[in-house]
């Protein structure tokens, strides 16, 4: 019999338009309890209460409105401390602790590792959950089979070296909590432009797309496998890109591979 986790994790969907996950972080010891981007805090609050716990921390992950829009209310209600990037508190407002890479948030015995994580916005946190399982809280830099856009305040190169340098290098049995649930769509665009890809045309046919809130929780070694963003030197997506971007080369780099694609998904 495997010992109990420590760490509790609760997904919400909020069934909004924007389609977004919430999830509540708890120490199964203390009760205590962190909302990760909690925009729908009604649904996060009486989650909560379902399961016992008391939110005393609320971690916003970038400074986007649909992630930090619920905060005021949920901090009324719970007297709850917001926590965010640094250098994204004064944009977000109301922030109480402001984080930069290694920091470390405490939740009762539960810990999170502070990620920087720039690209979908310059200012980024992912936050790591070690322990038996490890967990990744990745707002909109990683998406289950997709990558976060850089329309509003993000660089593409940086998304490129965060997915490279930070994102591929953690260990194969993370746990992927994104921000919003695109599976679907994501990966459509892994087979348009994988479409030898078995991992991502099993994964697909195996959802249920009118029921978002049954999507699966991947890892990051099944994102390896199905997410296009980490798959830059696959003969199949390199030659198709060379289909789409004539000037490409026969050989192009990884960075070149990973823009192409980000420009592609942009219109796609």
């Amino acid at each position: 019999m495997e010992p109990a986790e420590d760490m509790l994790i609760e997904r919400i969907w909020s069934g909004n338009t924007y389609r977004n996950f919430h999830y509540l972080i708890a120490c199964a010891h203390t009760g205590e309890a962190l909302a990760v981007d909690p925009l729908e805090w009604r649904l996060c609050l009486a989650a909560a209460r379902r399961r016992g716990w008391s939110i005393t921390q609320i971690l916003n992950t970038h400074e986007h409105w649909d992630h930090i829009g619920g905060n005021a209310a949920l901090v009324a209600a719970t007297g709850a401390k917001v926590l965010a990037h640094s250098a994204a508190a004064r944009s977000i407002g109301g922030v109480d602790r402001g984080l930069r890479e290694g920091d470390v948030i405490p939740i009762g015995r539960v810990e999170l590792e502070c990620l920087d994580t720039p690209g979908h916005t310059l200012a980024h946190i992912c936050a790591l959950g070690h322990g038996g399982r490890p967990a990744l809280f990745c707002g909109d830099t990683l998406f289950n089979a997709g990558a976060g856009n850089c329309h509003n305040g993000g660089d593409p190169g940086q998304l490129y070296r965060t997915f490279t340098t930070r994102l591929a290098q953690l260990a194969d049995d993370t746990r992927v909590f994104p921000g919003h649930e695109y599976l679907v769509r994501n990966l459509q665009f892994t087979l348009d432009r994988e479409p030898d890809n078995a991992a991502a045309r099993d994964l697909l046919d195996s959802l249920h797309p009118d029921d978002p809130a049954a999507a699966p929780v991947t890892t990051l070694g099944e994102e390896k496998r199905i997410n296009t963003f980490f798959r830059l030197t696959s003969p199949t997506v390199i030659e198709r890109l060379r289909q789409e971007f004539p000037d490409l080369g026969r050989r192009p780099d990884a960075r070149t591979v990973f823009l192409k694609l980000r420009e592609l998904r942009n219109r796609w």
